[in-house]
């Protein structure tokens, strides 16, 4: 394959992966606001509702969530973050895909080179795949990390901003049983509080609140686990290749060629098994790139990666690593069949147009 193949591959990818995320944002979004959902173990809620005024729900189903949003926010509480989203995607997927194939491309050739001086059967192995995609993901992870910071914000903006409100509800209601604050002074605060709805806001304002929490730096935040949540894509794809691989030899066979509803097939089940094995990772990326947690109790608030794990297993236990799974595979496993079908349809249309310029071409000069 030609670097032309490689700049096919990877407008099919950012094009594949733009539809997809546009399909499939809604449930994106009500997964993040539940991965950075805070709920504690039963031993550890009395704890902290004694030192804090902290409130302590369980969220609420998919579904449900979702009625909430679109009832308390409108549509576009489940859009929040999408156009940064979308240019997140499209570099992500096109950065992805082009380094993805240029290195497929010499990982090839470095097969059939060994096989020509007597070693190995000239394709590329489960291991190659591996390192080809840890390559190509690593490169976009630090690429791209800024945009998805911005997202996660923008996703959770409001979800962060009620629980701000409610601490300050909180502390009127503290305020009046200390103070004997007038039941008409408190009920007027309170009222005043009510009607300062939290609505989604800018990417310009997620920007300049993640700079003035932490400089630069705060771009790159939960840049760690998503380093290491490459093994996603690099699992995702070493089950799609391997699999595409066997089910092009036995097509061959037949005489047929790979539909794309076998390649839907082949998507979702690559990223099934990739996103149930690198789940955790993802909830510590959330909770890092998500506004930290305003409250006394500092059990809600991480300073890095290795301090939100330690949190979250000691104050939310194992089931905290697994929140919004459900959401996620769903959301995941689909958005992928329909990037794995689009992109495959995608290159064949740009392979099939620069034969036909080529050919054009050729008959011009001739």
């Amino acid at each position: 394959m030609s670097e032309s193949n490689a700049l096919a591959n990877g407008l099919a990818g950012a094009g594949g992966g733009i539809i997809a995320q546009i399909i499939t944002y809604p449930l994106q979004t009500v997964n993040t606001r539940q991965q950075t959902e805070r709920t504690l173990k039963r031993n550890n809620q009395s704890l902290l509702l004694q030192s804090s005024n902290t409130t302590t729900t369980s969220a609420p189903g998919t579904l449900l969530q979702i009625l909430h949003v679109i009832g308390s926010e409108g549509w576009g509480g489940l859009y929040s973050g999408l156009k940064p989203s979308l240019l997140g995607t499209a570099a992500s997927q096109g950065i992805y895909y082009y380094f993805y194939q240029i290195f497929k491309n010499k990982a090839v050739a470095f097969a059939a080179a060994r096989k020509l001086k007597g070693h190995g059967d000239g394709t590329v192995g489960m291991f190659g795949w591996l390192v080809v995609a840890a390559i190509a993901g690593s490169l976009n992870v630090l690429l791209t990390n800024p945009i998805w910071v911005l997202v996660t914000r923008m996703q959770t903006h409001t979800q962060a901003e009620r629980k701000i409100m409610e601490e300050k509800k909180e502390a009127l209601r503290m305020a009046a049983s200390e103070s004997s604050l007038a039941g008409s002074i408190l009920r007027e605060k309170l009222a005043e509080l009510d009607s300062k709805k939290p609505r989604p806001y800018g990417t310009i304002h997620a920007a300049n609140e993640v700079y003035s929490e932490a400089g630069i730096v705060g771009f790159w935040k939960g840049v760690i686990p998503a380093l290491i949540m490459v093994c996603n894509p690099s699992i995702q794809f070493m089950i799609y290749e391997s699999s595409l691989k066997r089910l092009r030899a036995r097509s061959s066979k037949k005489q047929g060629n790979v539909t794309a509803l076998e390649v839907f097939l082949l998507g979702a089940l690559a990223k099934l098994g990739a996103t149930v094995s690198t789940y955790p990772l993802l909830v510590v990326k959330s909770r890092l790139q998500a506004k930290q947690e305003i409250g006394a109790s500092n059990s809600l608030r991480y300073s890095g990666t290795f301090d939100a794990i330690l949190k979250m297993i000691r104050y939310e236990g194992l089931p905290g690593f697994y929140k919004g799974m459900s959401t996620k595979i769903v959301q995941s496993v689909f958005a992928a069949s329909v990037l794995f079908m689009i992109k495959e349809e995608l290159v064949k249309a740009f392979i099939s147009l620069a034969d036909k310029s080529k050919k054009v071409v050729s008959n011009l000069r001739n």
